[in-house]
C-alpha cells in the first residue's frame, strides 16, 4: 500500500516540477500534457490549457508526490483553488543530513514556521511552507515514536 499527496495548482505545475525535482533530488519525473491527449471536440481547450499539466508523478527518497493544474474551463465543477493549509506532505527520513538538505532546499523562497531541531516525540523535526504554499512537516523518526507510544497502550 502506498499513500501519495496529490497538488493541484492553478496553471503553474511546471515551475513546481521544477523547483521541487531539483530540491528534492528527484530521481524519476514524468508529465504529462493536456494536448497530449485527443481532445473533444464538443469542449475544446484554449492554447492555454492545452499546455498546462494533466498529470505528473515526482520521485524521491522512496516516495512520491502527484500534481496537476486546474483548468480554468472546470472551475465551474471544481470551484476556486484555494491556496491553503489544506494540503502538508510529510516527509520521514532517518539520514539526518538528507532530511536536512530537502528542508533547506524546499525553504528557498518560502519561510520557516518552526526550525529543524530536537523534539520530544523526533531527534529531528520542522515545518516550513514553500513558496507555492504548501506546508511541509520533517521528522526523522516518526515510526520509533508511534511505536513506542502504541507498545506502552
Amino acid at each position: 500500500m502506498s499513500v501519495i499527496a496529490y497538488l493541484n495548482f492553478d496553471g503553474n505545475t511546471e515551475q513546481v516540477i521544477d523547483f521541487y525535482s531539483e530540491a528534492l533530488s528527484s530521481s524519476k519525473v514524468k508529465k504529462v500534457k493536456f494536448k497530449d491527449f485527443p481532445q473533444d471536440p464538443n469542449y475544446p481547450l484554449s492554447e492555454n490549457e492545452l499546455n498546462m499539466v494533466m498529470e505528473s508523478s515526482l520521485e524521491f527518497a522512496g516516495g512520491k508526490i502527484m500534481m496537476s493544474d486546474i483548468l480554468p474551463s472546470m472551475k465551474k465543477v471544481t470551484g476556486e483553488l484555494v491556496k491553503g493549509n489544506n494540503i502538508l506532505i510529510s516527509i520521514v527520513i532517518d539520514d539526518k543530513q538528507t532530511l536536512e538538505n530537502y528542508f533547506s532546499n524546499l525553504s528557498a523562497g518560502g519561510y520557516v514556521i518552526m526550525p529543524l531541531s530536537e523534539m520530544p516525540w523526533s531527534s529531528c523535526f520542522g515545518m516550513l511552507v514553500d513558496k507555492f504554499g504548501i506546508v511541509w512537516k520533517f521528522n526523522r523518526d516518526a515510526e520509533k515514536f508511534l511505536d513506542r507510544l502504541v507498545s506502552n497502550q
